[in-house]
């Protein structure tokens, strides 16, 4: 096939274009052209895909089989996009978020659960409602945390700062709280999992890692991942206010999915347990980077220990 991926050459991006090249299939990428391409031999096309006139100029006269939409986060990012292939392309996959959830007292959610109208996440929700309601032939991915090499969002790397330096790692609460990382490869074998699969059209996959993990156990595997051990210090998040600044990195709720629908349709299933995937993160690219000699701000964590 000849798939357009928008984005490709950040965390998720890379990964997807490495395993839809290893394939064989042509990938073309748009994007800024502020990173170099992830794959020798890729096509880029540089645009902006926030200014649709530009976008529209950039890929008029273009045909592809398939759209991976990565980094839509609005419905007007993919509107346009949508306008200007549809009735062209066989399948359009979006890449949503399992953020779009309303909170439940049942866990985990599952696709079909109610959505949260004041969710930071609804216009990935509206985009979803937009392409069904357009008759589009599209596949939506709703991961939860996303982990690997190259994560641009502090999520196992915070962790990792304060287990190298020896320092306590303030957790909310009782440290019980369920949450689900999936790694990144795991990830974008699923998106290309969905390509051509008829069973996936105008379908909602939640995809993540098959178990959850509480806020202690992620703690102490990332601890293990980094061959150290780990000191947990909890605290009541109510009893401050830290304005914009984030204490923690994950929801202070149980959040987690069940990726039983993506097991059946796809043929899919994680390869990466969670301490194998955080050890990869580890080797990979923390110590690769030199992250444990770089600077952090440890303002916040401070404030905590007090």
């Amino acid at each position: 096939m000849r798939v357009l991926v928008i984005g490709g050459t950040r965390f998720v991006g890379v990964y997807l274009t490495q395993e839809l090249m290893s394939r064989g299939h042509e990938v073309v990428l748009f994007n800024r052209g502020n990173k170099p391409a992830p794959v020798e031999g890729v096509t880029q096309i540089h645009g902006d895909r926030t200014d649709p006139a530009q976008l529209k100029e950039k890929l008029s006269g273009q045909r592809f089989d398939a759209i991976f939409d990565n980094n839509g986060r609005e419905l007007t990012d993919t509107q346009p996009l949508v306008e200007l292939f549809k009735g062209q392309i066989q399948q359009f996959i979006y890449m949503s978020s399992a953020g779009v959830y309303l909170p439940t007292e049942q866990p985990p959610h599952i696709e079909g659960d109610p959505v949260d109208p004041k969710s930071r996440h609804k216009g990935k929700h509206e985009t979803e409602h937009y392409l069904e309601a357009e008759g589009i032939p599209y596949t939506s991915i709703r991961p939860v945390y996303v982990y690997g090499p190259q994560n641009y969002n502090d999520l196992e790397a915070w962790f990792f700062d304060r287990i190298v330096r020896n320092r306590p790692i303030p957790i909310p609460g009782n440290g019980q709280f369920l949450t689900q990382m999936g790694h990144v490869k795991d990830l974008a074998k699923a998106m290309v999992a969905t390509l051509g699969n008829e069973k996936a059209i105008r379908q909602i996959y939640n995809i993540s890692d098959i178990r959850a993990v509480s806020f202690n156990g992620l703690a102490h595997l990332c601890a293990t991942a980094a061959g150290k051990s780990a000191e947990l210090v909890h605290y009541d998040a109510k009893q401050f206010s830290f304005g914009k600044r984030k204490a923690f990195p994950f929801r202070e709720q149980h959040f987690f999915v069940s990726v039983d629908k993506a097991v059946h349709h796809l043929n899919w299933r994680p390869e990466f347990d969670l301490l194998r995937g955080l050890k990869d993160s580890w080797m990979n690219d923390y110590t690769k980077l030199g992250r444990a000699q770089k600077e952090i701000d440890f303002s916040t964590d401070d404030e905590i220990l007090k």
